[in-house]
């Protein structure tokens, strides 16, 4: 009994050393209504986290500015979401990136099409914001674009990955002309088989931009299954379904831990892996998503003000 002990205390130490590495210079996303419940930030985030805001239709520019200014006065490096679909025009978009830049010192940037069915100007696509070659005449070091494991209806309406699969190719070309630094921030998955399956794939098809790989944080199942619909998060929602049908389990917030756990240990058995950092869509709340990280992360993940 004793050895069966020591064995499982030993599995259990590699399995955290794993996670705790994996989890590493880990990123979060926020809204601007979403940040203003958080007190400070330094009591919650490690030195250094890159910090996402999320830009939703609707939000003014101001508060997408004045948030950004608040994290960065904290000491996070901000990277700002730029949804092509709800930018008028080059104008704006020189704009938004000269307001960023001049009141934040944001020198980065995740570019994406924007769930928005009808584009309010001239942008429809992130590959168009990127064309304009405004980051790039503003020095922007790093460059963020969409990834999507599991497909996107948006895109691919017909449910293959055909457009999805050109866009990444164009984006694996224009990498290799810019300045920046380049890399894939992905939708939320639930399920690490398939996540594995399509990074190998993208690797086997010439696309070498680094994964950052985005995972829902703690939250009501019930929270996770209405985004997961809303976001057509397909196959691995049935991950979700199946663990609603375990009554002992539908009442539990739900954690990240077990996709993270194969996750990092893929990672440890293959450090060539392409899933470089761990990217938190915080639906169940930054400040519990935050408590995760600092339980499971180890000293890396040791928020700011407690450091040192």
């Amino acid at each position: 009994m004793a050895l069966l002990n020591f064995k499982k205390r030993e599995k259990f130490t590699l399995a955290n050393a794993q996670l705790e590495a994996f989890l590493q210079g880990y990123s979060i996303e926020v809204m601007p209504r979403t940040a203003e419940k958080v007190e400070n930030f330094r009591d919650l985030l490690p030195e250094g986290t890159r910090v996402y805001i999320a830009h939703i239709e609707g939000t003014p520019i101001d508060e997408m500015v004045a948030t950004a200014k608040r994290l960065s006065r904290e000491g996070y490096p901000v990277m700002p979401h730029f949804p092509a679909r709800i930018i008028k025009d080059r104008a704006t978009l020189a704009d938004w990136i000269a307001r960023y830049q001049g009141e934040a010192g944001v020198d980065q940037a995740l570019l994406l099409a924007g769930g928005v069915e009808k584009p309010h100007g001239d942008f429809h696509a992130s590959m168009q914001l990127l064309e304009t070659g405004e980051f790039d005449r503003a020095g922007f070091k790093r460059l963020h674009v969409a990834g999507h494991p599991e497909g996107n209806r948006d895109i691919d309406p017909d449910g293959s990955r055909r457009n999805v699969d050109d866009a990444l190719r164009w984006k694996q070309k224009f990498s290799e002309t810019t300045d920046a630094q380049m890399a894939l921030a992905t939708q939320f998955a639930f399920d690490a088989k398939p996540i594995i399956k399509w990074a190998d794939a993208l690797r086997e098809a010439g696309i070498t931009l680094p994964i950052h790989i985005g995972i829902a944080g703690p939250a009501k199942l019930q929270t996770l299954i209405k985004f997961a619909i809303a976001c057509g998060v397909g196959p691995s929602l049935k991950v979700l379904q199946k663990r609603a049908m375990d009554v002992s389990k539908l009442l539990m917030p739900y954690e990240p831990t077990e996709v993270l756990t194969e996750l990092a240990a893929h990672k440890a058995a293959n450090p060539d892996f392409n899933i470089e950092h761990v990217h938190f869509f915080p639906l169940g709340g930054i400040k519990a998503n935050a408590e995760w990280a600092i339980e499971n992360g180890g000293a890396a993940a040791t928020p700011a003000s407690k450091q040192g």
